[in-house]
């Protein structure tokens, strides 16, 4: 934290970096099939950042102009003391040098944090939930149990806390659930955002049956719905709608059908201190042993240019039916979404 951080982060593309994800962990409660395997071996602890090293971190990005930060996992709130890293980071937002700390959870552990969260000036999360139903939503987790998510979204609600819903598009399983999603969020005042299937993780061959493109799942809801294109951006590369019949938005993020990338304005870093410039692409740069090396941050910030210069134009996602395998060998759980 010593000495004077340089100026912006700006890639050879002209894109300047504001929004910075940061995964506090790979583990997880859950096991979405389409996120991990079931027989997940998690990193060893000694491997994962300290948070006052995730807080160090952070604090060099929130020098170089980040805005907005989310703090993501596997499961951000299973993190042993997660919430002294979020009240340490909330203390950028009462400076000023930060417009945005939020998280992305799977809710399970909402109804225990989500005042607390409030209470250190977080205003909004995403929660992950792809079915309303209790048998299927066993059965897409392994072993989750929706009403202690529906306890953690009231709870959230409850504390004053904006929710958004992120449901992922599931081949023959949720698709048909779409327009009872967006009526239950919409008439509870949130956001949906649907997301399709991204090829990441050596997960199983069932990754390419998951599939089905959001051009089709809109065609299908232009039928219930009047869908409002919105000229507007949350700052990720969602792109949204009016659901003109309940006022509610929704949200596409459509990594196979549609390149996001023209704006990107993010980077990613994981719970072991590696960077990712771009999602879909194997890209990575160490942090932790800059970080690591000395108490001065000379040698983190020359390692975060060096990254930076080198961020890609845009991600590789491709369903590879060919080879059967991914685009991007990492799990998801371990670049924090």
């Amino acid at each position: 934290m010593n000495g004077v951080a340089p100026g912006p982060m700006t890639d050879s593309f002209g894109r300047t970096i504001t929004y910075l994800r940061v995964s506090v962990t790979d583990r997880c409660d859950l096991r979405c099939f389409y996120c991990m395997s079931e027989d997940m071996t998690f990193l060893p602890k000694a491997d994962l950042l300290t948070l006052e090293e995730l807080d160090r971190l952070c604090f060099a990005f929130i020098a170089r102009g980040v805005r907005k930060l989310r703090l993501t996992g596997g499961e951000p709130l299973v993190r042993r003391n997660v919430m002294a890293l979020v009240r340490s980071l909330s203390r950028h937002l009462s400076t000023g040098a930060l417009d945005e700390l939020t998280l992305t959870t799977n809710g399970s552990q909402l109804a225990r944090f989500a005042q607390e969260l409030r209470d250190c000036g977080v205003r909004r999360i995403n929660v992950s939930l792809d079915t309303l139903e209790a048998d299927k939503f066993r059965a897409i987790t392994r072993w989750g149990e929706l009403d202690k998510v529906m306890a953690g979204i009231d709870a959230a609600r409850a504390a004053g806390l904006h929710v958004k819903i992120n449901a992922v598009a599931l081949k023959g399983l949720n698709e048909d659930e779409i327009p009872a999603l967006i009526d239950w969020a919409h008439g509870l005042g949130m956001d949906l955002t649907l997301i399709e299937v991204m090829p990441m993780g050596e997960i199983g061959s069932g990754r390419l049956e998951q599939y089905v493109p959001l051009s089709l799942i809109r065609a299908r809801l232009s039928s219930h719905y009047t869908l409002t294109d919105l000229d507007e951006t949350s700052g990720g590369p969602a792109r949204y709608v009016r659901v003109e019949e309940t006022g509610g938005k929704l949200g596409f993020i459509t990594p196979m059908t549609h390149n996001f990338c023209e704006a990107c304005n993010r980077v990613r870093i994981t719970c072991t201190g590696t960077l990712h410039t771009c999602l879909g692409q194997e890209d990575a740069a160490d942090l932790r042993r800059p970080l690591r090396a000395s108490t001065d941050d000379t040698l983190l910030h020359d390692a975060i240019d060096r990254a930076i210069g080198q961020k890609p134009r845009g991600h590789d996602f491709i369903i590879d039916r060919r080879h059967n395998r991914p685009s991007v060998s990492r799990h998801m759980s371990v670049t924090g979404g």
